[in-house]
């Protein structure tokens, strides 16, 4: 039977408008499930189409199972199984090739495994592939009351046009997927990684970092860590972020005195594009990047003063503009901050702002030296020792006494230099076992130097007062035992020359 231009026109209106609310849904999100069932709604309510099904292949299984189904129950959607290349379905997905069965009730292929269909009689069932190049996703059908004004072979050409959006849609879906169980994973293996409880000492001033860093963690306030070079602000700073319940967001470090001050605005609050010279584009700074995370402001004592001003109103009000931008940005950040600095004496001094120091130490935690936590050096070194022995492919062990020489030593570097020795004597090492002589020699040295130093210390005085003993004996000689003579030599009053001469039994 002939269509007419106007039932034409109709229909081409009605596949566009489904089309559109088609790629309109399947664009809003990642919600699988539900945004396929509007989709397949769509296409039963503007198409006519009855039980719009999406049927997907399991490779763990090796079997095509029913996903969503719009005009199914859910009793029948369970029914819904094929093995590959099992009745039309199975076939389809086989072949990669759609299939018209223009009366269901006529086609022995026809399986019916839903039970859907109580009456087969002009029932019309097609049937396309879910397929991006030579890879089949799964099968896609609907059924269709038959009727000789009806064109199947048009029906098809619109469904493989929708079925490509699906396909589209179901492989962004895994790459997303994926890609999200790898953030949650690479999350995971982090925060194991990162937790407090892995972070090396049993010494009580570690444990009482540890207790203060986990209360604090659970809060939203800013932190303020402190503690000399090397003695793992950053680690700690990590761990706090893993421990909260900001751990799947990011975590942003800046380190104040690497950038230069020139650059260190932009890199922290960014810049929108013709800001400055070189500005081609515009570019989001670390607060930014940080949204919903952690921000880890190390060496904060090097900020510069026109900066602090702009940090208090982060901290305060959580807004900032770029470099010339006119926009409020809002951040949601949690501000980590640490310094090996004095901050209370550039307060003092005027070159670190005192309402900043005090929003930003809410929560101090101080990080002791290595040299005041001595028990946490063997375990330290047996860490390293293992860390390196992996990455270098070796057994190295330590001896008795190069452990103890190694825990008496001062460690000015603290953490960071111990854990750099500790490298470079597994990568020199040319037995199994690290000896005496194989540390470092300003190490070995260190208990010889400090002896010596203290007998100096000791015998100096006494030295003194020999060379000055001998020297105003001398001076007397000269003078012809005239004090006077002898103490204006000698730079003395004639006081003090009486003093020294009854102190040394000289005359």
């Amino acid at each position: 039977m002939k269509i007419s231009s106007q039932e034409q026109l109709k229909r081409k209106t009605k596949e566009l408008t489904a089309l559109f609310e088609i790629s309109r849904i399947l664009s809003s999100s990642f919600d699988l499930k539900n945004n396929l069932y509007r989709a397949l709604k769509t296409i039963s309510e503007i198409l006519d189409m009855q039980r719009a099904t999406i049927t997907l292949y399991d490779h763990d299984t090796n079997t095509l199972q029913i996903a969503v189904a719009y005009g199914l129950t859910d009793e029948q959607i369970a029914k819904g199984k094929y093995s590959v290349g099992e009745g039309i379905v199975g076939r389809v997905f086989q072949t990669g090739e759609p299939i018209i069965v223009p009366n269901i009730g006529k086609e022995p292929l026809f399986l019916n495994r839903t039970g859907a269909r109580i009456k087969k009689d002009n029932i019309s069932f097609l049937c396309v592939p879910l397929k991006i190049g030579d890879e089949v996703l799964g099968v896609f059908s609907v059924d269709r009351i038959f009727s000789s004004e009806i064109d199947l072979k048009e029906d098809i050409r619109v469904l493989n046009i929708i079925a490509t959006l699906i396909t589209q849609y179901l492989k962004l879906y895994q790459l997303f997927n994926r890609e999200k169980t790898e953030r949650e994973k690479l999350t995971l293996e982090l925060k194991k990684r990162y937790s407090l409880r892995n972070v090396i000492g049993i010494s009580d001033k570690m444990q009482e970092v540890f207790k203060t860093a986990l209360k604090a963690a659970k809060t939203k306030a800013t932190i303020l860590l402190t503690g000399e070079s090397g003695t793992g602000k950053e680690l700690i700073a990590k761990a706090i972020h893993f421990e909260s319940d900001r751990s799947k967001g990011p975590f942003i470090a800046i380190n104040c005195a690497a950038i230069p001050e020139n650059l260190l605005e932009a890199e922290l609050f960014g810049y929108e594009k013709g800001a400055f010279t070189g500005a081609l584009i515009s570019k989001p700074g670390k607060f930014e990047l940080a949204n919903g995370g952690t921000i880890f402001l190390d060496e904060i004592g090097d900020l510069p003063l026109h900066l602090q001003a702009k940090l208090l109103r982060v901290i305060q009000d959580k807004t900032f503009e770029r470099i010339g931008g006119t926009k409020s940005i809002k951040v949601d950040i949690r501000i980590i901050a640490a310094t090996n600095k004095d901050l209370e004496e550039m307060v003092k001094d005027g070159s670190f702002r005192e309402d900043l120091y005090f929003r930003l130490n809410v929560i101090p935690i101080y990080l002791p030296p290595l040299r005041e936590r001595k028990e946490d050096i063997p375990l330290l070194i047996d860490h390293f020792l293992k860390k390196f022995n992996e990455e270098y492919g070796k057994n190295i062990n330590i001896t008795k006494e190069a452990m103890e020489k190694l825990v008496n030593y001062s460690w000015p570097g603290n953490v960071r230099e111990l854990e750099n020795t500790i490298e470079r004597l597994v990568i020199l090492a040319e037995g199994n076992e690290i000896t005496l002589n194989d540390l470092p020699f300003y190490i070995r040295q260190e208990d010889d130097t400090r002896i010596t130093c203290v007998k100096l210390k000791e015998t100096l005085p006494s030295q003194l007062e020999l060379i000055e003993k001998k020297a105003i004996k001398e001076a007397l000689k000269a003078c012809n035992y005239n004090q006077t003579k002898a103490a204006k030599m000698l730079g003395l009053t004639k006081r003090q020359i009486n003093y020294k001469i009854k102190k040394y039994g000289l005359m």
